[in-house]
């Protein structure tokens, strides 16, 4: 068992001591006060560098330590309380080596045994001295890992502490109620929510056939009979990201990738733990991709279909100067598709100049540069904003999720000695963290519930749809065209 004097006393250069239990925004203070350590891929030991025990620093920074010194590194004392940018951190990142319940199980014990002595007196006034630093603890756990506590075990812990900190301090007892009920609330939305999003995935699960679709084009309506304001659509699609994005736990982007970490042991635990926001945030992508093709590829005329990519072109232009870089990559997407590409004639009709402009911000050539840099002044702005609008940052989603994959295959977790890499996870969390905080922007635009749902739930096509709807726009242009326009009305048209 790990000793239970904690090493953080010793050598946290800045730990936090703020023993308060307001209500306070405790989530945003944890994220924004999130420490941006570098990582050192070829490290070299200067007179800077300290070792304690079972835990390294360098220039004051954690850098390295055994899976033991740093969950003890988590539990705070009467004198110490970690750091809130470990706490995230680690919280964040622990799940690579171990289960939450694993996790909060040794927190809790430890804990205990710190104020545990022969003298009932002593250990309720060990208790009233540290329980504050406990409950703030448990509220950032609670308040930035929800997900973790829809395990029954978790909230079993959560009770039990309860009534630990009951026996000294009355105070802490009833904020554990309060943390308990915020939680149970918090929870009850997710659950809502992914039912609301399995309902809208059921209402969309129709898709037209394409030459039956194209014969009553009359009946369709599209987006430019609900709307004809490309800013007011923009403002719609960012809603939908801002709303989805909220409910995406931060520990779905370790567990995209957990379940394939060598030092995994609960391969089960990830099995079943799934990422289901993340995945229904990247299904959303798609869609947006596909509706937009099937708006194009959708008219008879061809008139028609030049004014609905020049309507998309200008809702990517307004979802670029509102910061939803998600959907105006969505757009893109959309437009770069074969069937959609392919259909020159339609092209012909349309100023592309706007849309050269949008493609060259995302380009892909040197992993994004021109997008990373638009990002960034986005950014900048959020930072130095004036209004909520200014605040609004929604990134390309993809672009981030293989960030953060590469990142975790290109540095080891753990070192040749046995420590895990903690220099890995502090980058790990400042690219989680940073995305955390721009998903705390409430969407200042009002509500269009018409748009809303059209936007989800209005039918598309699959991709061979997309292709088949294309030919019958401009017809095939040479033999293979010819094959597989043949090919897919043979099995589009008997299903």
């Amino acid at each position: 068992m790990p000793p239970t004097t904690p090493y953080a006393g010793k050598f946290n250069s800045n730990p936090y001591t703020n023993h308060s239990n307001n209500n306070q925004d405790l989530q945003g203070a944890n994220l924004q006060d999130l420490h941006h350590h570098s990582i050192k891929h070829h490290h070299t030991y200067s007179p800077l560098e300290a070792s304690y025990g079972e835990m390294c620093y360098h220039d004051n920074s954690l850098v390295s330590g055994s899976l033991e010194a740093l969950i003890q590194h988590l539990v705070p004392t009467v004198d110490y309380y970690p750091d809130r940018s470990y706490v995230f951190t680690f919280l964040l990142s622990s799940r690579l080596f171990l289960h939450p319940y694993e996790l909060m199980t040794r927190v809790c014990h430890l804990f205990m045994e710190q104020q545990r002595s022969g003298d009932p007196l002593m250990n309720k006034i060990r208790i009233r001295e540290v329980a504050p630093k406990m409950v703030q603890l448990l509220t950032e756990w609670t308040e930035t890992f929800p997900y973790d506590f829809r395990d029954e075990r978790m909230m079993l812990c959560l009770r039990d502490m309860g009534q630990h900190l009951a026996r000294g301090d009355q105070y802490s007892w009833r904020a554990m109620q309060q943390l308990t009920q915020r939680l149970i609330r918090r929870l009850s939305a997710l659950g809502q929510y992914e039912e609301a999003v399995a309902a809208l995935n059921a209402a969309a699960s129709e898709r037209p056939a394409a030459l039956k679709a194209k014969q009553q084009t009359s009946q369709h309506s599209d987006i430019l009979s609900i709307c004809d304001d490309p800013f007011i659509v923009a403002q719609q699609l960012t809603h939908i990201e801002l709303d989805r994005l909220s409910f995406i736990g931060p520990e779905e982007f370790i567990q995209t990738f957990a379940m394939k970490d060598p030092l995994d042991n609960h391969k089960s635990f990830f099995r079943k733990r799934k990422t289901t926001n993340l995945e229904a945030y990247v299904a959303w992508f798609n869609r947006l991709s596909y509706l937009v093709a099937t708006e194009i590829c959708m008219p008879v005329k061809k008139k028609h279909r030049a004014r609905a990519l020049e309507f998309y072109i200008d809702v990517a232009r307004e979802c670029f100067n509102i910061g939803n870089f998600n959907s105006l990559m969505a757009i893109i997407t959309a437009m770069n598709m074969s069937p959609v590409s392919r259909l020159k004639k339609t092209w012909s009709k349309v100023n592309t100049d706007k849309f050269d402009i949008l493609e060259h911000q995302m380009d892909p050539s040197s992993n994004f540069s021109n997008y990373r840099t638009a990002l960034r002044g986005a950014t900048q702005r959020s930072v130095t904003a004036h209004s909520s609008q200014e605040k609004i940052v929604i990134p390309f989603f993809s672009l981030l999720i293989k960030d953060i994959y590469f990142l975790n295959e290109g540095c080891s977790t753990r070192l040749p000695n046995g420590h895990i890499n903690f220099e890995k996870l502090w980058e790990l969390a400042k690219q989680v963290n940073e995305l955390l905080v721009w998903r705390q922007v409430v969407c200042p635009f009002e509500r269009d519930r018409r748009i809303l749902q059209y936007l989800v739930t209005s039918p598309i096509f699959t991709e061979d749809g997309l292709h088949l709807a294309s030919y019958e726009c401009e017809g095939p242009e040479n033999h293979m065209e010819k094959d597989s326009r043949r090919s897919l009305r043979s099995s589009l048209m008997h299903r």
